[in-house]
């Protein structure tokens, strides 16, 4: 061979390339390379070797077949970003933190915490994204799974395609309904057919989706048609999507349902029908309940008397009732939650002779069993997402123990004000707030609409000064702080520059706290300036008016 180093002996057998290898990861010191030539040191012959050979496997490789080139990119009808909302994404997607690094937030607005908000006005106008974000923005929603349902929406059908090409991007294609596959038009009963007995779990699964969020009777019998044919897991999946589009039309479905073998398929099914109130269950589950709780005249004033089933018979587990309590818990007492919280909170006022839900609500519960009548009626308000129950339940936001007689935890409030208008619900958190200051509000500022309602946003700026008065560290409202930036109405910047000088500080206060609080509030300002300064940007160009026709005076002479 041309070119062969000195002294090597080109007749050779070809050196094997795994024993070069393992020469090399062994060390010529421990194993002489094979066939080196005399007199030339181990490793110089071990790399000769190696050379000889990486020659000799280029040269003996057969050339690949030419790969199918990727069909173009689809194309996006949707209007074009204007052009500073696309410096600003290009902006807010090059961000990575808005911290300094040593624990403290800083002044500077985090900009990747705004981009969920950025992303849903974008959304919100129908802006397509401009192609050369679309990378960045697929890695910024692969890292962050908040971002992902927005982003994709945003991303378009160009994300699908990229993800195609890029393994890193491969969730966008397990979020998209059917793993990014087009789905069939639900006018054409052949292929929505074919797809349901032929097609993959995922495709499956979007397709009921779909159908039921447009056409719930013809997603209801596509699943019946195949209902006795699927497995356990899957029954159980394709059960969890009749609660889009629910409607008393698929109570006997769901009746069929409850005599499954699977005990999960039978307690989604349970669930399902207790959540609509003139279902044949919700009637049986309103009869068990009633039997259980009762009003009591006997005393000074009427009570509630409650007396717990004494036993879980083969009807209430059929109806989803789980016979088994978990650890801690009283049988009696958890067949009884279970009771109450699957009756139809109609049935009550008739049970307690008229009464409103804030009358019964008020009413004594004899022999200590009020927080779990009183907890059973918060599940079952939340799962009927009856506003009246709610209410009743929360009790007035300034009572004195923080919540209302059967809120058992700030979750279970979160919960309850989900089933309120977003102006009441608000309101409601403002008066908590005014109250009980923001140690316990995080949770509950959580369900209330974005931007604030004014009231709102006015409790939370307040009970933030007031804070900085005492003297503390801003530090234990970091969370409040971060919900402020991205709830506040932008338009209470103007009543935050009052708070941006250092305060004098008090003689009991934390060393540097007012500099601390300036800074965190120089923070908000900034970034509700910068909302603001989003929200013009995303608006759509005004039309420019057309010209007016000059209407010359008449003539005088005339």
């Amino acid at each position: 061979m041309n070119g062969a180093p000195a002294g090597e002996d080109t007749t050779a057998p070809e050196h094997s390339w795994e024993e070069l290898v393992t020469t090399a990861l062994l060390g010529t010191d421990r194993r002489t390379p094979a066939h080196a030539a005399p007199g030339r040191p181990a490793p110089v012959a071990l790399l000769d070797a190696a050379a000889v050979a990486a020659v000799r496997r280029r040269a003996g490789l057969r050339p690949a077949r030419a790969a199918q080139r990727p069909e173009p990119a689809p194309a996006d009808p949707r209007p074009a970003l204007p052009a500073p909302a696309a410096h600003r994404l290009t902006a807010l997607l090059a961000d990575r933190s808005g911290g300094t690094g040593s624990g403290r937030r800083g002044s500077s607005p985090d900009l990747m915490e705004l981009l969920p908000q950025w992303l849903a006005a974008a959304n919100a106008h129908g802006y397509a994204a401009p192609p050369q974000t679309l990378p960045a923005l697929l890695d910024a929603a692969r890292g962050r799974t908040d971002l992902r349902p927005a982003g994709l929406a945003f991303a378009g059908p160009r994300a699908l395609w990229l993800a195609r090409l890029n393994p890193d991007w491969r969730f966008a294609l397990r979020a998209a309904p059917g793993g990014g596959a087009a789905l069939p038009d639900a006018a054409d009963p052949e292929a929505v057919r074919r797809l349901w007995q032929e097609g993959l779990f995922a495709e499956r699964a979007a397709l009921l989706g779909t159908l039921r969020a447009r056409t719930p009777a013809l997603g209801r019998e596509l699943l019946a048609s195949t209902w006795a044919a699927e497995r356990a897991e899957d029954r159980l999946m394709f059960l969890d999507s009749l609660r889009t589009g629910l409607s008393d039309a698929d109570e006997p479905f769901l009746e069929q349902a409850l005599g499954d073998r699977s005990r999960n398929v039978r307690a989604t099914a349970a669930e399902l029908l207790s959540a609509l109130p003139g279902s044949a269950l919700a009637e049986r589950m309103a009869v068990r309940a009633t039997a259980c709780v009762a009003l009591d005249r006997t005393g000074n004033a009427p009570a509630i008397a409650v007396e717990a089933p004494p036993e879980c018979d083969t009807g209430m587990e059929r109806d989803g009732v789980a016979a088994t309590p978990p650890a801690g818990r009283g049988e009696r007492s958890w067949w009884l939650g279970q009771l109450v919280e699957a009756a139809p909170l109609g049935c009550w006022r008739e049970r307690f002779g008229g009464r409103t839900a804030e009358e019964i609500v008020a009413l004594p519960v004899a022999d200590g069993w009020q927080g779990e009548l009183h907890a059973a009626w918060c599940r079952a308000a939340v799962r009927q997402r009856n506003a009246a129950w709610s209410r009743a339940l929360l009790g007035s936001p300034s009572a004195p123990e923080a919540g209302g007689p059967g809120a058992v935890s700030l979750a279970e409030r979160a919960k309850l004000l989900a089933a309120l208008e977003p102006a009441e619900r608000a309101g409601w958190v403002a008066g908590f707030i005014a109250t009980h200051g923001l140690s316990e509000a995080f949770q509950l500022l959580g369900v209330c609409a974005v931007p604030w309602a004014p009231p709102l946003g006015r409790a939370v700026v307040d009970a933030l000064n007031i804070a900085r008065d005492a003297g503390s560290y801003p530090w234990s409202f970091s969370g409040v702080m971060g919900l402020a930036e991205r709830c506040l109405d932008p338009a209470e910047a103007v009543r935050l520059e009052a708070l941006l000088a250092i305060p004098d500080e008090r003689e009991d206060a934390a060393p540097g706290a007012g500099g601390y609080w300036a800074e965190a509030f120089q923070r908000l300002v900034t970034t509700l300036r910068l909302r603001a300064a989003m929200t013009r940007e995303l608006a759509p160009p005004t039309p420019p008016e057309p010209p007016r026709a000059v209407v010359q005076p008449p003539d005088a002479a005339g």
